[in-house]
């Protein structure tokens, strides 16, 4: 009765051995005497029982790590990068599965090599650039990696999916000597703008001016021809108001020195009414009279004598 309550406990023990059951997002590696034998998918699988052992358990789900790496510039400038890797087996492959298991020793031996591989990448993608450019190339320096790390890393059953650099850093100095660099060319950037837009404005002002002077010039042209016009006008009016009167008193039988007496006692008369104050000198002398008198009517015989030649020359 014990032997066969042992017996019976044996076969269950042997049975539930047989079955395995994997996560999802693993697989199991199954080795027979430490040889590669097959793989187990996500779910219940069977086994046998003894010869057929888990040699491990190996994840296909995406992984990331953050790795800081020091690198040297063409002009031997420190340079302090911060990536964060993200890399996956490649797929679920017996055969990528097999290299994923047996290419390396132990997980802790494949993120070495994987660092040390990025860092090598970067730093000799790093050493020809110089550290003025190497704020500009994060792209360049990602397509360069993951370049170089395809082949390699599908060789050991991984793929990098994503390499993002997310700091770049340099030495203290150099920072502030970047520093001081960005302000005196935004000091630079602030000189030109204001000699700009002093230029702008001084030019603008002098176009203002010169257009006032100009506008000026052309009012005061424009007030000097309708003075003349005026003026003009005014002795037209005048010389005809004169011949109109010369002709009238030749028509009365008088003497046309009277026309300029009054015109004499008119003109004093002006000066009077109009000289606000002002002192005005005049020769009452009878020979200074005779002289004004005698040089009116030579002004009046001489517009006489151009008249009677306009009228000669319209029968003409």
């Amino acid at each position: 009765m014990t032997g066969g309550l042992i017996f019976l406990f044996v076969i269950i023990a042997i049975i539930s051995m047989s079955f395995v059951t994997v996560q999802q997002g693993t697989v199991a590696v199954i080795t027979v005497f430490g040889k590669f034998k097959r793989i187990l998918r996500p779910g219940l699988n069977m086994r046998v029982p003894f010869i057929e052992q888990i040699f491990r358990r190996i994840s296909y789900q995406n992984r990331s790590m953050e790795i800081k790496i020091p690198a040297i510039s063409q002009d031997q400038a420190n340079v302090y990068f911060t990536a964060m890797l993200l890399y996956s087996v490649r797929n679920e492959e017996s055969e990528t599965i097999e290299n994923v298991a047996f290419k390396f020793i132990d997980e802790r031996s494949f993120i070495q090599a994987l660092t040390k591989s990025v860092e090598g990448a970067v730093r000799a993608f790093v050493a020809t650039k110089r550290q003025s450019e190497i704020l500009l190339l994060r792209t360049e320096i990602v397509l360069h990696v993951k370049e170089q790390l395809d082949i390699q890393l599908e060789s050991w059953g991984f793929h990098l999916l994503d390499l993002q650099i997310n700091d770049i850093t340099f030495d203290e100095d150099i920072l502030k000597s970047m520093s001081r660099v960005v302000a005196s060319n935004n000091l630079k950037a602030a000189a030109e703008n204001e000699g700009q837009a002093l230029l702008i404005t001084k030019t603008k002002a002098a176009e203002a001016e010169g257009n006032a002077i100009k506008i000026s010039a052309d009012a005061e042209r424009t007030a000097a021809q309708m003075r003349g016009q005026g003026v003009a006008l005014f002795r037209e009016e005048v010389a005809r108001g004169m011949a109109h009167a010369a002709k009238e008193m030749e028509t009365a039988n008088l003497d046309a020195s009277y026309i300029l007496f009054s015109m004499w006692t008119d003109a004093i008369k002006h000066f009077a009414e109009y000289g606000k104050g002002n002192t005005i000198f005049l020769d009452g002398s009878s020979n200074n009279y005779q002289r004004t008198m005698q040089q009116l009517m030579a002004t009046l015989q001489g517009f006489d004598g151009e008249k009677n030649e306009e009228k000669n020359e319209g029968k003409k």
